[in-house]
């Protein structure tokens, strides 16, 4: 349910994650992906720009995504692909005295509107992630159903199985 924020994720005894602040990117994709803090902290630091303390500069994890969606992202053992998502997913459509008008979405009708998937969110200053309709946070940020969603990313998993039939 939206109106809660699934804590679980953020227990970790990873020592690099005890001594970090400003790791919400790291954070998120821990819990988008499913793969260890120090895999993705070391991610985030060779492919992303991360700086230790600092966190993750918005402008080389645009690039680096943008690159990711026509080669995939491998993260770990792990490989997605990742869609940045467009303006009618993470814009309202209201209508303004007769003429139609786009407004960023709540962070409340982003995670409404998008019940099913993984999603990599961007809100001012912060990401988390939204997972099957749940916002997985971790418990320094309370949930604010009205934070409007700058962008976001959804990432699926692909199977590096080899399938013969």
């Amino acid at each position: 349910m939206y109106l809660s924020v699934n804590q679980d994720y953020s227990k970790t005894d990873c020592s690099i994650a005890k001594a970090e602040k400003n790791d919400c990117v790291v954070r998120s994709l821990v819990a988008a992906t499913g793969v260890s803090y120090r895999t993705v902290h070391k991610f985030c630091k060779d492919k992303l720009g991360r700086v230790d303390k600092k966190g993750t500069p918005h402008t080389t994890m645009f690039a680096a995504f943008r690159k990711a969606e026509s080669a995939g992202l491998k993260i770990g053992s792990k490989n997605f692909s990742i869609t940045k998502l467009g303006t009618y997913d993470i814009k309202n459509i209201y209508k303004l005295k007769g003429q139609e008008i786009f407004r960023k979405k709540t962070l409340k009708s982003f995670i409404e509107s998008h019940p099913k998937g993984t999603y990599l969110v961007l809100v001012a200053k912060h990401s988390l992630t939204v997972k099957d309709g749940e916002l997985l946070d971790w418990k320094n940020n309370r949930f604010e159903p009205t934070r409007k969603v700058m962008g976001a990313y959804r990432l699926e998993e692909i199977d590096s199985q080899l399938k013969l039939f």
